[in-house]
């Protein structure tokens, strides 16, 4: 629905309502271009709220009769305004029917009911049910559901809802019903139905209490050979589950159904979690050791919201990361766990660090920014236009964060003890962030109300660290200080609860017991400090000698360490600090003020004391190559680009190149010789040993190609031919494109006429021609590139991988093309986002925001962004979706 003027919602005048749904039931005649739906709600009044009517939310809907009790509405009982139908009932009860007719083939929005390759496909999160029936759609109200599917058998042989198949059978003309009841009251967001030519991979398994349920993997026929990695995920995450935090399986069937139509990476609908293809389906020739690591992430997210957003919701979309934040801790923790099983006892900390690292990365590169921009917001929002917009890295990587710091806080069992808590009070309720927090204080008798601020304040905080050492008294005092920049509507911060945790290196690079001042004995070699003040002294006595500090282990909190460093305590850190992750950051900290100087013009080369630095941690063969591969690989760009003022992207590009030329160079015997190390002999299997080493392998192939090593190039284009599995070709492919090799285009047209119909591949390679950099002036600029990609059969602007892949990647993985300086990569993200915007407002907004913030950019840059953020914002009919983040941008 297109809206000139969205309205604000605001959290504070959230307000339950009047009635209620205690049941629904649903009868879909499905038809491509005419579906019928007639929904039949037992309608309660709510004694927690004031009196009113029945409140029906309804979009993109024809409504075809309503009924209440049985018979027409009375004259002046009915209004209807803004997609709100309101029935005035009298009573406590009361049975409301509504028919309505959709379009599902017009569907482009994929929100509501939608075809996907022919099949029928939901998508209710966060307002897609009201696209399918009028209902009161908000995640408060939550009923029992009763379902019934009718279709055309040759077309939809299979018919899936919610919960558990009470019975199906055929119909007259060909057709033929299911029937399917949901034993648990639900909100509206995690109904689902699919109706498709599927087949199945499916699993018995025993529950830990011993019951059996069945695990069905849905996917399009011929695609049954990449779901066993899905099914595995599947039963890996209950197990985990289980053990972890005593959490149960409570349907009879659990079902994973892949669409390569979908605007998410999953959604986890209540025993009926639809997914994208792209975190379903994988084998060795089609997918890389990150889709393989991706998928069982994804596929144990959707799991884990069963408890975690299912058996107890939102009351609102304010309290999204109630659920979303929380998850991904449990994912996180989940693929920890994992990695460190696969590796063994003497791998599992480096395995976990890998995983930190991974998360910090993400973390870094995309919220840091959020929250430096104009879209910043608190990880539980107070106010919004569109909450499709809200889905954010904030709410969800930042959430995770505050979890992780609560877990940091209270203790594996302190933790376990407030989930326990928590479940036991709200088990099948609409709960908020609040009533979280307090269960945690409660199950371990804290006081947790400062730390709720990091629910309500927005803002990457900044912690300032110095030390001051006293070799008289053998003490180091290290004084830590706070600040919050302000972000839009929060001027003034408030000090938060920060856990930093801390070590202290000696001069011989081992970990010194840690003694804080006050305490008779020396204890363990990291403590986790609370700093909750502006500033707060902590003196640590008993040393031998001066230490070197080591702060924030394990990224105890998503904040800016700012410490002053000189490169000696930098390169010293990266050869000794025991902490794995500190030891990778030491390294990353090293590596940006190099780029960063020669961004800047304060250094015309890189320093040879960095590149000794590097290669000693390159070679250290002690360290795990996963680990290996984490540390020598440079800064994100997006990440550099945020410590930038004012971000340039065109000179951060041609620092990178010349730090990837230069340590490609110094290093060519080095990356060459890890080459032949790192070689996995042997039929593939997605195993973490294998897949660091795969990964150092194809970090060598790239700076020897960046370097243009002859050596390394040819290395690249045997590997390419010869390779047998994804993970090996992409690498060598990805090194190749990101030179100046003349063989690149040779190998992509090769690559594109392997794969030319797996459509999850070639969205590999859209997205590697969308972000290759330009190494050399010969070569055209990316944009015309992407434009002529855009003209390729295998692209379509209705997909939206399609769209993420190619669009995506240029607007916010490409910075130096996309912002050229002739402005014309500007002019094509507006293009692209009004053409968007028509056919997908969901899609469209992800893609506006790579421009959101524009001001952080260099002045010219900033006069040709503005101009193309006004013409979007004048189109006419702009959705919500879009209009909320480009005024945002332009206020």
């Amino acid at each position: 629905m297109k809206t000139e003027h969205a309205p604000t919602i605001r959290r504070a005048d959230y307000q339950p309502l009047a009635w209620t749904v205690e049941r629904i039931d649903l009868h879909f005649s499905l038809d491509p271009d005419a579906t019928l739906v007639k929904s039949r709600m037992v309608c309660v009044r709510n004694p927690a709220a004031e009196e009113g009517p029945i409140r029906l939310w309804g979009e993109a809907l024809e409504r075809l009769s309503l009924l209440v009790e049985g018979a027409g509405p009375a004259a002046g009982t009915v209004r209807e305004a803004d997609g709100v139908l309101e029935i005035d009932a009298g009573g406590e009860r009361a049975v409301v029917e509504v028919t309505t007719r959709i379009d599902p083939r017009a569907n482009t929005t994929l929100s509501g009911l939608y075809l996907s390759n022919g099949g029928f496909f939901t998508q209710c999160e966060a307002e897609g049910f009201r696209r399918i029936t009028y209902f009161p759609d908000r995640p408060d109200v939550m009923a029992r559901y009763t379902v019934t599917l009718e279709a055309d058998r040759a077309a939809c042989p299979v018919l899936l809802s919610n919960g558990n198949l009470l019975e199906e059978g055929d119909l007259p003309g060909g057709r033929h019903y299911a029937r399917w009841e949901d034993p648990f009251p639900k909100p509206s967001y995690l109904f689902a139905l699919v109706a498709a030519k599927l087949v199945a991979l499916e699993r018995t398994v025993a529950t830990a209490s011993g019951r059996e349920v069945l695990l069905q993997v849905w996917v399009e026929e011929g695609n049954l050979d990449r779901s066993e990695h899905a099914m595995e995920s599947l039963i890996h995450s209950m197990r985990w589950d289980e053990e972890t935090f005593g959490l149960e399986l409570d349907l009879d069937r659990f079902m994973i159904v892949a669409v390569g139509d979908f605007n998410m990476g999953a959604m986890e609908n209540k025993g009926l979690n639809i997914f994208n293809t792209k975190f379903v389906l994988a084998k060795p020739d089609t997918a890389t050791d990150v889709d393989y690591e991706n998928i069982e992430s994804v596929v144990a997210h959707e799991y884990f919201h069963n408890w975690t957003g299912n058996r107890v919701t939102c009351r609102d979309w304010f309290q999204l990361t109630l659920k979303e934040g929380l998850t991904v801790f449990r994912d996180q923790q989940f693929s920890a766990d994992m990695l460190a099983r696969a590796a063994g006892p003497e791998g599992a900390v480096s395995a976990r660090a890998v995983k930190r690292i991974d998360d910090v990365r993400v973390l870094r590169a995309a919220q840091f920014a959020e929250d430096a921009g104009p879209m910043a917001h608190p990880i539980r929002p107070d106010s919004y236009r569109e909450i499709n917009n809200f889905y954010t890295a904030t709410v969800y990587e930042k959430g995770a964060e505050v979890i992780r710091m609560l877990h940091t806080l209270l203790g594996t069992e302190g933790f376990r003890n407030g989930m326990d808590l928590y479940f036991s009070y709200h088990d099948g309720q609409a709960v908020t962030c609040d009533d979280f927090v307090e269960a945690m204080a409660e199950a371990n008798g804290v006081d947790l109300d400062q730390f709720m601020r990091w629910y309500e304040q927005a803002g990457t905080p900044r912690v300032k660290a110095s030390g001051a050492w006293d070799a008289a008294s053998g003490t180091y005092a290290l004084t830590l200080a706070q600040h919050t920049p302000p972000t839009p509507g929060q001027p003034e911060k408030q000090p938060l609860v920060i856990p930093v945790a801390v070590g202290l290196i000696g001069p011989d690079g081992r970990d010194r017991p840690l003694r804080l001042e006050g305490e008779s004995q020396p204890g363990a070699t990291t403590r986790v400090l609370a700093l909750t003040a502006a500033g707060q002294t902590f003196r640590f006595v008993g040393l031998d000698a001066e230490p070197v500090p080591s702060l924030l282990r394990g990224f105890s909190a998503p904040v800016v360490l700012e410490l002053d460093e000189t490169d000696e305590r930098l390169a010293f850190r990266m050869a000794h600090d025991a902490d794995p992750f500190n030891r990778w950051d030491a390294a990353q900290r090293y590596a940006e003020r190099v780029i960063l100087a020669l961004a800047g013009g304060q250094a015309s080369a890189v320093p040879q004391a960095f590149v000794a630095a590097f290669r000693a941690l390159l070679n250290d063969a002690a360290l795990d190559p996963a680990f290996r591969a984490q540390a020598a690989a440079l800064p994100a760009e997006a990440y550099l680009l945020e410590r930038m003022s004012p971000a340039d992207p065109a000179a951060l590009r041609a620092a990178l190149i010349a730090t990837m030329r230069t340590l490609g160079g110094a290093l060519a015997d080095d990356w060459l010789a890890l080459i032949d190390a790192m070689r996995v002999d042997g039929a593939y299997r997605y195993h973490p040993g294998d897949a660091g080493r795969r990964a150092l392998g194809n970090l060598a192939l790239r700076y020897l190609a960046a370097a243009g090593d002859a050596r390394g190039l040819a290395a690249a284009s045997t590997r390419f031919e010869s390779a047998t599995d994804m993970t090996e070709r992409f690498g060598a492919l990805a090194a190749l494109v990101q030179s100046t090799s003349p063989a690149r285009e040779a190998a992509l047209a090769a690559f594109h006429e392997r794969y030319r119909d797996d459509a999850l591949v070639l969205d590999k390679w859209f997205a590697l021609q969308a972000g290759a950099w330009r190494w050399d002036d010969a070569v055209a600029p990316t944009l015309e590139r992407v434009r002529a990609l855009m003209a390729d059969a295998a692209f379509s602007l209705s997909n939206p991988n399609k769209v993420y892949a190619l669009l995506g990647t240029f607007f916010r993985a490409n910075a130096a093309e996309f912002h050229a300086a002739d402005g014309s990569g500007h002019a094509f993200w507006a293009e692209q986002v009004v053409a968007l915007d028509a056919k997908n407002p969901q899609v469209a907004a992800r893609m506006a925001r790579a421009l959101e913030n524009w001001c952080r950019y260099a002045p010219a840059l900033q006069s040709s962004i503005r101009p193309q953020l006004e013409r979007v914002l004048a189109a006419p009919g702009l959705s919500s979706d879009v209009q909320e983040i480009v005024g945002k941008a332009l206020a």
